[in-house]
């Protein structure tokens, strides 16, 4: 039932003058679901667990309370809201909502997280502000130098729970915990809620009130506004196949998902040689680098953005019209996650994943989750790709017709219809608007492996029917080899072990590997370990198949200052 016109506005949720007229000079009309929900909830001082996707309006659903309790202007105030993100990208991005909300309000509010000086953090802290908004690894770093007072901060927000847990940041989390007033108001909001995130509610929540919203997408027949589709194709034909479909769809804007920052750099330039104005994003750009990126995905002049899962994570874009997935994801949460940045509003979406005929079982999670069938798409052939270019062509050239100057060009048509029939004059030029456009010239097949895929799922259906592998697609009687348990480790014969040069006479705990690995490579934290770590080195497991990922990306980075020596372990 439609009940959209019954639906309160911001001036009925009880919120300031000056945040009402915020909301307005922003273009805010009524608030979304999760916003009529909570912000009454929390004006109430309640506590809150909340299971919400990206694209609802979250930010704002706990922005706005925090900014309701700004005090009359001062002078130097302390911190009366402490915000923890997993990402630096998602601590400016909030900062920044959280300014354009308070202006009117004079909120003072900053962004901490590592990679930028602690400096200028220093600083402004110093200096007094209402709203923080950190990393838990550096707001850690400032509460140990006393940097960051937290006893008057009423409430506190984690928001992204599960991908900071993911990160190794639960240690950190229950240390900033701690460290705040027990009569604090506490909020959560998670993608998911896996048993860790309850735990961390039964242990910091006071009788909390717990909400789900934004995830229809994962029920049977929810998500119309997304078109899903699943390719099939070899590993080795990846890039070409990306390529095509991407001709064909011809998107306004996408990110395209890699796992590593290695794979984020080479697909970017293969993209880039292919024509199209693609942006590499990932954990080893500089700030500024990342801020340039968006700024120019968001104007349009770049139409690609190709990105790590963790260094995409909170970024808000209405212009996408497009999700690609370059490899099915590991967890079918990231897959949900993925997809909900396209379709929102009421706007149509396309998601679009790349698999290799051995993720079948990966692709069996993500639709046993989402409770839907993926459609299995054909890789466009040649002669689809030409079909699409002329179409194309026919659209500018129908445009160009509409145009109020084409009697400036009427002296060269009457003066080749004196040497050439029109109908040549025609072809020369819808061949010339052809060129322009860019059209590539494709001439090579790309071998099709979908049907290796229809006939696991029709095996994998039949031997369920005759009571054989389960519906979890395991034989009964023991786990998937290669799969994670349930305790998030790999079964042996799938996990390889790394020796890392540092440890604990370094500082390095086991949460920073997991931290420093999922960061720079995009596996999440259940796919990391078991973990051992010495005086002077540490022993990490990883999967088997993302090996030399992990090693190039730790040999890129530091850990606590230091750059260890990263190979495979042998005894």
């Amino acid at each position: 039932m439609d009940t959209s016109d019954a639906s309160p506005g911001f001036s009925d949720l009880g919120l300031r003058p000056e945040l009402l007229s915020a909301l307005t000079g922003l273009g805010y009309e009524e608030p979304t679901p999760i916003q009529r929900e909570t912000i009454p909830l929390l004006l109430e001082g309640r506590d809150l667990l909340g299971q919400a996707a990206t694209g609802t309006g979250k930010t704002a659903a706990f922005a706005l309370p925090i900014l309701q309790r700004l005090p009359e202007r001062s002078g130097k105030v302390d911190p009366i809201a402490l915000i923890l993100v997993p990402t630096r990208e998602l601590a400016v991005q909030v900062s920044e909502a959280v300014y354009k909300y308070g202006r009117d309000l004079g909120v003072k509010v900053v962004p901490i997280y590592g990679g930028q000086p602690i400096v200028r953090q220093l600083q402004v802290l110093s200096q007094g502000v209402h709203v923080v908004v950190a990393t838990p690894g550096r707001a850690l770093d400032h509460i140990s130098r006393n940097t960051l007072p937290l006893s008057n901060v009423q409430i506190v927000v984690l928001d992204e729970a599960d991908e900071m847990l993911d990160m190794g940041f639960a240690e950190d989390i229950e240390e900033i915990l701690k460290s705040t007033p027990k009569e604090r108001q506490t909020v959560l909001f998670s993608a998911t809620l896996p048993p860790r995130i309850n735990g961390i509610a039964k242990r910091h929540l006071r009788d909390p009130v717990r909400i789900q919203i934004g995830l229809g997408d994962t029920k049977p027949g929810k998500s119309p506004l997304v078109r899903q589709s699943v390719y099939v194709v070899q590993r080795a034909h990846k890039p070409a196949a990306l390529g095509r479909i991407l001709d064909v769809e011809a998107p306004a804007a996408a990110i395209v998902f890699c796992r590593t920052r290695i794979e984020v750099d080479q697909l970017t330039e293969t993209l880039n040689g292919r024509g199209y104005r693609a942006e590499a994003l990932h954990g080893g750009l500089s700030q500024e680098s990342r801020d340039r990126v968006m700024g120019r995905l968001r104007s349009g002049t770049t139409e690609l953005l190709v990105a790590t899962d963790v260094a995409a994570r909170g970024l808000d874009i209405d212009q996408l019209t497009h999700v690609v997935n370059y490899d099915v994801p590991s967890a079918p949460e990231s897959y949900v996650h993925r997809i909900g940045r396209v379709g929102r509003a009421g706007r149509e979406g396309t998601a679009i994943t790349l698999a290799e005929p051995r993720e079948q079982r990966l692709l069996a999670n993500i639709e046993r989750l989402t409770k839907q069938k993926i459609a299995i798409a054909k890789v466009p052939t040649v002669a689809d790709l030409r079909a699409r270019q002329i179409e194309l062509t026919l659209g500018v050239l129908r445009e160009a017709l509409l145009a109020d100057d084409l009697g400036n060009y009427e002296a060269v048509v009457d003066t080749l219809s004196t040497e050439v029939d029109l109908r040549q004059i025609a072809l020369a030029a819808v061949k010339l608007t052809h060129e322009a456009s860019g059209a590539t010239i494709d001439e090579k097949e790309i071998p099709d492996a979908s049907q290796r895929i229809d006939r696991d799922r029709d095996r994998d259906k039949r031997g369920a029917d005759k009571g054989g592998p389960d519906k979890r697609g395991t034989d009964k009687g023991g786990a998937d080899k290669g799969r994670p348990t349930s305790a998030g480790r790999f079964e042996s014969g799938a996990t390889a072990r790394l020796f890392i040069g540092v440890g604990r006479s370094e500082g390095i705990r086991a949460g920073d590997l997991v931290g420093a690995i999922a960061n720079e490579t995009n596996l999440t934290g259940r796919e990391i370990g078991p973990i051992k770590v010495s005086d002077h080195f540490s022993i990490v497991g990883v999967p088997e198949s993302a090996v030399d990922a992990v090693i190039a990306a730790l040999k890129n980075t530091t850990l606590k200052g230091n750059k260890p020596k990263v190979r495979r372990y042998t005894e």
